[in-house]
């Protein structure tokens, strides 16, 4: 498919949920979202790993809707669209811009997918106008390769989840049951742009004995993982196939941060907490198999708390849907 036909918002195959939804129409996707363009956060944003949050935090623009669909979804106000506010694609640019004026360490697409036709042109255009620090796309990689393709150049750090390699537990949980397939393929693709990590010291490795003192990536992949309660074989599954196919060529982040949110409490597994065995036994694991680049969660992450305030900060666009 080329990327002419993916990037047409009159029938939308930007993602590989071919919705082929009139969005330039007025008509919603997949992702609940039509051709306008909604955010619901830009802030510095302390909660990713280390070397992205730095000592100043990430720059992260939190935008509406999404491809996935996760049931277990930890953003699910802005996942569904319930919450966001729209925004022209020039003030995009001007918010990436003053995020850097801020200080950020990078600027963070999170959830961007199915806004890459006004995402791109914002990221030429903030560039243009000085934007210097790196832009990092966050993404649950359910992503055609190219779509990935068409940002070689303008992204600098990789940040996808890899949620799954189970169809079984893909269709179930996120309805994807071609996860895999495509996730695979947009890894590779995004490997291939940045085929080794490095760091603001100009080293390929980090060794800091406190993450503090880390350097912040400038560029590479992080893979992150988040476990899910009575997922383990799934889970060991990701990780034999992240590091045999990619060794120390990419970070892997394992997250114990899963946190039930309402619409699952009646699950037998995802409306519990991932206990702190189930995750010391998934470490352990990525330790025994040889992954030496990896981030871990310590401690107690599987809050609420951790979760942002979707409420319009640094957005001044206009009326929220709200």
């Amino acid at each position: 498919m080329s990327l002419d036909n993916i990037m047409d918002m009159t029938d939308c195959t930007l993602c590989p949920r071919s919705c082929r939804a009139n969005r330039a129409g007025g008509e919603v996707g997949y992702c609940k979202e039509d051709a306008e363009l909604y955010a619901a956060r830009a802030a510095l944003y302390f909660d990713e790993e280390p070397v992205i949050s730095g000592r100043h935090g990430s720059g992260a623009v939190f935008f509406s809707g999404c491809n996935m669909g996760c049931v277990y979804c930890q953003n699910y106000a802005i996942a569904k669209a319930m919450s966001g506010m729209k925004i022209e694609p020039e003030r995009l640019s001007e918010i990436f811009l003053e995020l850097q004026d801020q200080n950020a360490e990078n600027i963070n697409l999170v959830t961007p997918s199915h806004y890459l036709y006004l995402i791109i042109p914002a990221i030429e255009k903030a560039k243009r106008q000085g934007l210097s620090i790196p832009v990092v796309y966050n993404t649950g990689t359910y992503e055609r390769v190219e779509a990935v393709k068409a940002l070689e150049g303008l992204v600098d750090i990789w940040m996808p989840d890899f949620k799954y390699i189970s169809p079984r537990i893909s269709l179930a949980y996120s309805h994807t049951p071609d996860y895999f397939q495509y996730a695979s393929k947009a890894l590779a693709e995004m490997v291939r742009q940045c085929p080794k990590p490095l760091f603001a010291d100009g080293t390929s490795s980090i060794d800091a004995a406190d993450d503090a003192d880390d350097p912040v990536m400038v560029r590479g992949v992080i893979v992150r993982h988040l476990a899910l309660p009575g997922c383990a074989e799934d889970s060991r599954d990701i990780l034999d196939y992240l590091h045999s196919t990619y060794g120390d060529s990419i970070f892997i982040s394992l997250m114990n941060q899963y946190t039930p949110m309402p619409q699952v409490y009646g699950d037998p597994n995802l409306g519990r907490k991932l206990t702190a065995e189930e995750y010391d036994d998934l470490v352990n694991y990525a330790i025994s198999i040889g992954v030496t680049n990896g981030f871990i969660q310590d401690g107690e992450t599987a809050s609420q708390s951790y979760i942002p305030a979707f409420d319009g900060t640094g957005l001044s666009g206009e009326k929220n849907r709200l």
